[in-house]
């Protein structure tokens, strides 16, 4: 095998379609894109959020139980300060559910802050600044 295996996407399923991809948009900065058939992804780079939602056919495949709105738990890495963290969030009107407190990540030890998402999907900053 040559390189490394990567996460390049997962699932997350939402509500309300314009309300998450505000907040996705505004909040974590990402890129919205549209696909035909009325697919959405939320793309962070060269990594992405396929998202799932109302009145949206994804066929049959798709895990055994599907992610519900709210059902997932995700973490974000930060490239600033966890004092940026708590600033920006404050700025966009989210609450902190907890932090910051210490981590350990992909990448190694942290600090991370912890929020909600529109659906109340946990979601979590780390910095390792």
């Amino acid at each position: 095998m040559r390189g490394e295996i990567r996460l390049d996407h997962c699932v997350i399923a939402v509500s309300d379609w314009d309300r998450s991809a505000a907040f996705y948009r505004d909040v974590l900065g990402a890129e919205v894109v549209g696909y035909p058939g009325g697919r959405v992804a939320y793309r962070f780079g060269d990594q992405q959020l396929n998202v799932h939602g109302p009145g949206l056919d994804v066929g049959a495949l798709v895990a055994c139980l599907p992610v519900a709105p709210g059902g997932s738990d995700l973490c974000f890495s930060w490239p600033g300060t966890v004092d940026e963290i708590l600033d920006h969030l404050q700025r966009h009107g989210v609450a902190v559910e907890t932090g910051p407190v210490d981590r350990d990540g992909g990448r190694g030890h942290g600090r991370s802050v912890y929020f909600r998402d529109p659906d109340g999907s946990l979601l979590e900053l780390i910095s390792y600044r």
